[in-house]
């Protein structure tokens, strides 16, 4: 075995075979993004690091991001996110967009974390945001593009669920408990890690925080409660417009998600696994203020989600929902009879490309039953042979690989042979 030099630790090779579900994945992303009015964007995969310390935490500018000095001493990072890059171009040409702007990217991040089942340091993320727009409405439509999503990749609301809460319906509940402000970052912590805990200890580590066990009782009423969200007006009205849209089947109240505690303030939601081994986050997102505040814009409200494509990934190939995949967009092979022979197969490749068929020629003379192999290893439907006979009768052996069935075509009526063996298969 020879040497070979392995990939970069946390990265991902896409052979034929990967490429193709990374494409279909694509695909489902834009149907769905588009299908709303989504316009597709993109931003540099290096920035300046700046740009993160102004918006970011500090594990992700400090420990997570892949950082070098460029030739001309400049401090640059591979983006980790995306959300400072939008924030930077909506800032730079805020006078001139249109409001509210419906944006949508799915391009790789890195970052330098520890690795597990679904997680990478190189990864692909889709990105989709309505900017300018601060109502219930707004939130609707982005957990309606979440749910759409979880559809149009097969899952069913068994499998996967949307849990929505709010931020400031949080805040309120927490006066009610009378819980002081000073308190009410940690009592936020303290609910964003109960599902991480035992219940012995989250308990013992509330009363660490301060509460009184009448005020961690209301806690735990609180987040017991499925049927808050009717004492929100906000959420209320959420959920009248995710039944406009639709979208209500896969999405449930949960007062335990939280989410980006300095980031996100009204709307949150977060889709899971729920009938897989993984049971993990596959989206999240919510409503979120001050987005063009640290890159010297107007203040900007928006709200938006993020989903990678390494859990859902795990997720639709244990469920099996992954289809069946071309992995060459070739479905006809022009075989190469003789060196004599191989520009009168050049030319009838071409011939078919003029139709708009994709053809692989193959690339030299050789034994036919070789070049049937590889048409057959491909997934190819129909073989085209060009001997000598054939040329001399201007004629073309035309083989259809599903049925095993041959015929000879005259040359001037094989374009419409093809076509109709591709159209049966």
């Amino acid at each position: 075995m020879k040497n070979i030099i392995p990939p970069v630790k946390g990265t991902r090779d896409f052979y034929p075979e990967q490429m193709a579900v990374r494409t279909w994945f694509y695909d489902c992303v834009r149907r769905v993004s588009e299908s709303f009015g989504y316009q597709e964007w993109e931003a540099p995969i290096l920035e300046s690091l700046a740009l993160y310390a102004a918006k970011s935490g500090e594990e992700l500018v400090k420990k997570q991001s892949y950082v070098f000095i460029d030739r001309g001493g400049e401090e640059i990072t591979l983006r980790p996110e995306l959300t400072p890059s939008l924030a930077r171009m909506i800032a730079q040409k805020q006078a001139e967009l249109t409001f509210p702007a419906r944006w949508w990217s799915f391009g790789p991040f890195w970052r330098y974390e520890k690795m597990q089942k679904g997680r990478s340091r190189e990864f692909f993320q889709w990105n989709i945001d309505m900017l300018g727009v601060n109502s219930p409405e707004a939130d609707a439509e982005l957990v309606a593009i979440a749910a759409g999503f979880l559809k149009a990749v097969g899952l069913k609301p068994g499998q996967a669920r949307i849990y929505v809460n709010n931020r400031r319906f949080m805040d309120a509940e927490f006066e009610r408990l009378e819980i002081s402000d000073e308190k009410k970052p940690g009592v936020s912590a303290l609910v964003d890690r109960r599902e991480k805990m035992e219940p012995a200890g989250w308990e013992a580590y509330a009363l660490e925080l301060g509460l009184s066990v009448p005020q961690l009782d209301g806690l735990k009423d609180l987040l017991a409660d499925r049927a808050g969200w009717r004492r929100s007006e906000e959420l209320v009205r959420l959920f009248a417009a995710l039944d406009a849209l639709g979208a209500t089947e896969y999405v449930e109240f949960d007062p335990n998600i939280m989410r980006g505690l300095l980031y996100y303030t009204g709307t949150v939601f977060e889709a899971f696994d729920v009938s897989g081994s993984l049971r993990r986050a596959i989206l999240g997102g919510g409503r979120y203020d001050n987005l063009l505040r640290d890159v010297g814009g107007e203040p900007l409200s928006g709200v938006g989600f993020a989903m990678g494509d390494v859990v859902i990934s795990l997720v639709l190939q244990e469920l099996g929902l992954i289809p069946p995949l071309a992995t060459t967009p070739a479905t006809v092979l022009v075989t190469v009879f003789s060196q004599e022979l191989q520009s009168e197969s050049l030319k009838l490749a071409a011939q078919l490309r003029l139709a708009g068929i994709n053809v692989t020629c193959f690339p030299e003379a050789a034994k036919l039953p070789k070049q049937f192999k590889f048409a057959d290893r491909m997934g190819m439907k129909a073989v085209l042979v060009l001997g000598p006979d054939e040329v001399a009768e201007d004629r073309v052996a035309l083989k259809d690989l599903t049925s095993g069935t041959q015929e000879g075509i005259e040359r001037m009526a094989i374009t419409q042979a093809v076509i109709r063996i591709l159209e049966r298969h």
